[in-house]
């Protein structure tokens, strides 16, 4: 039951975005900057973004070199080239936007812990280095020479060094978005749960108890990644679900900073306030983590808390202090899909695990198109 204020003031919208994390938030800023007069409202189910914004490991990275090398197997180079520029401009953007301090951002570089496993793959090193000239300027990777004072496994026999990934703080990123949105008076609605999204007519249904509320708008811009097929259903996209763990605050100094990523990339950690954030393990149980479930993957877990024992940090016990599950989206191509649905409704999703990298850029991208029609 709706008062008449309610349906005088708070209905009626120049744009509503769908989805409350990075991109949505992004692109609800982009749009407010641009049309400084249109009237835009932000709609987030949870309390706080339900994908992977605030739950992700706070990686400013955009591919280790194993990750480039077997996108390599499935790509050009120039589509290989153009995924790396995109990730790389999209965390130069978000800096130059906010600034290093407001994201906690700091310049600690990228880290790969090299086994027997992918020892081979280091011939190529060159050629990727070549790859990546033109965009950076410089060798992007280069090998360690004294690994020791890691303290990693004795299985760990090389150490590659991306000097130009880092690492920030995901929670003051979020902050960041939350403030400029404010700023430009952005309306952000969190609790709210859209049950129905009628392209034709321009409205969004969010439930409201038994019933619903609806809102009409010009615009809607569709940012709610993983989540988007129960919205629209036909999309090429597939969920993975990431587990990420922290330890408890470690007694002694942890002897190394930086973004670190082991087993291919799949698995990753980094020294946060001097514990050990660990996650990932998706190729432990990829059919598993298809999913939208926040819960915990046990098997995944066992494998994480292996990895830590026997590779990071070798005879010691893991003291885990807590844990989370974020969620992902892919599909047959690591490029996002950006596009108009029809003349007023259009959607950013599918960030395959770089929303960090690339949301801002693909929020502005949709802006874009949506501003054109």
């Amino acid at each position: 039951m709706l008062s008449f204020w309610e349906k005088k003031h708070f209905l009626d919208f120049d744009l509503i975005v769908i989805g409350g994390g990075i991109v949505g938030l992004s692109a609800a800023i982009q749009y407010k900057k641009q049309f400084s007069d249109k009237k835009v409202m932000v709609l987030e189910r949870g309390l706080f973004p339900s994908g992977a914004s605030t739950k992700n490991a706070g990686f400013a990275c955009f591919g280790s070199i194993t990750e480039i090398l077997d996108d390599l197997n499935h790509q050009t180079e120039q589509e290989v080239l153009d995924l790396v520029k995109k990730r790389y401009s999209g965390l130069c953007a978000i800096r130059e936007e906010f600034g290093d301090e407001a994201l906690g951002y700091q310049a600690t570089g990228g880290f790969e812990l090299i086994t027997e496993n992918e020892i081979a793959e280091l011939n190529q090193l060159d050629r990727i280095n070549k790859l990546l000239f033109p965009l950076f300027g410089d060798s992007v990777f280069e090998e360690i020479k004294d690994i020791s004072k890691f303290g990693f496994s004795k299985n760990v026999l090389k150490v590659i060094q991306n000097k130009y990934e880092g690492e920030l703080d995901t929670g003051r990123f979020i902050q960041s978005l939350w403030d400029r949105c404010q700023q430009l008076n952005v309306k952000i609605l969190t609790g709210s749960e859209v049950k129905h999204l009628d392209i034709e007519k321009s409205e969004v249904t969010v439930r409201d108890g038994e019933s619903g509320i609806t809102f009409k708008s010009q615009k809607i811009a569709v940012c709610t990644n993983a989540f988007s097929k129960s919205l629209i259903p036909q999309l090429d996209i597939l969920p993975g679900r990431g587990l990420v763990m922290v330890t408890k605050k470690l007694p002694k100094t942890i002897p190394w900073t930086g973004s670190f990523h082991f087993d291919k990339g799949y698995v990753y950690f980094r020294n946060v306030d001097n514990r050990i954030l660990l996650g990932g393990g998706r190729n432990m149980d990829f059919e598993g983590e298809q999913s939208t479930d926040l819960v915990v993957n046990y098997k995944i877990r066992d494998y994480l808390k292996k990895t830590y024992s026997e590779i990071i940090t070798p005879g010691t016990s893991p003291e885990f202090e807590m844990e989370w599950a974020g969620i992902m989206a892919f599909g047959s191509s690591k490029t996002p899909i950006v596009k108009m649905i029809n003349k007023n409704v259009g959607l950013a999703v599918r960030l395959g695990g770089m929303g960090v990298a690339i949301g801002w850029e693909t929020a502005g991208d949709l802006v874009t198109q949506i501003s054109k029609v």
